[in-house]
């Protein structure tokens, strides 16, 4: 089955359009004002029109109030809020479908995943409590192939072409989210790699 691939980081409209052509699921507009990716509300309202109807949006958040989240979603036109904090069951409940909830320790059971019934899917990344919005470091993602749940669940960290394969083999993943294993600079992808990805990924979709 095909995997869900979301690219994010996204900071460039010829970034965000390239990646949609390639067959992105999902891309990734991060609005944590301390990642070195973060955008205005402006920047990420242009993006977001430039491939509108072409691919899904995700705006990332850490801790942001839920009123705030869902003016920020209306203004720039996003499908999904990505959590990314340490937001409460109550805040991520407001959003219904309209959220992924991400897990930053482990181990991740089905009984964390029960926490939050509502949310669209889930995504697992690095395991550090204190750092937000992606480290881009590598984890053990066999340690998540016990886990099911009917929602998507994505596997994020240090995933790139070389990697992305066995990142989905070890977890069980249903997708993968991928930042810096296709950039050539922070906030800057790299058109090569990103071809990569999706070749390394094309024969999944069979």
């Amino acid at each position: 089955m095909k995997p869900i691939v979301k690219i994010c980081g996204i900071t460039r409209v010829q970034d965000a359009l390239f990646a949609a052509a390639l067959g992105a699921d999902f891309l990734g507009l991060n609005l944590f004002p301390r990642s070195p990716r973060s955008l205005s509300l402006s920047k990420a309202r242009e993006i977001a029109d430039a491939v509108h109807g072409r691919v899904g949006l995700v705006g990332v958040f850490v801790n942001v109030p839920t009123p705030q989240v869902l003016a920020a979603m209306d203004l720039i036109g996003l499908d999904l809020a990505q959590l990314h904090g340490d937001e409460w069951p109550e805040e991520v409940q407001a959003l219904g479908r309209r959220a992924i909830k991400v897990f930053r320790s482990l181990p991740v059971t089905a009984t964390h995943l029960a926490r939050f019934p509502s949310v669209w899917g889930y995504l697992v990344d690095t395991p550090n409590p204190k750092l937000f919005g992606g480290t881009g470091v590598v984890w053990d993602w066999s340690s998540l192939r016990a886990v099911s749940s009917e929602r998507p669940i994505l596997v994020a960290g240090g995933i790139s072409p070389e990697n992305a394969k066995r990142a989905l083999a070890e977890s069980g993943a249903t997708g993968l989210d991928v930042n810096s294993g296709v950039e050539a600079a922070p906030g800057v992808k790299d058109g090569e790699k990103l071809k990569r990805l999706f070749e390394e990924l094309d024969d999944l979709a069979l």
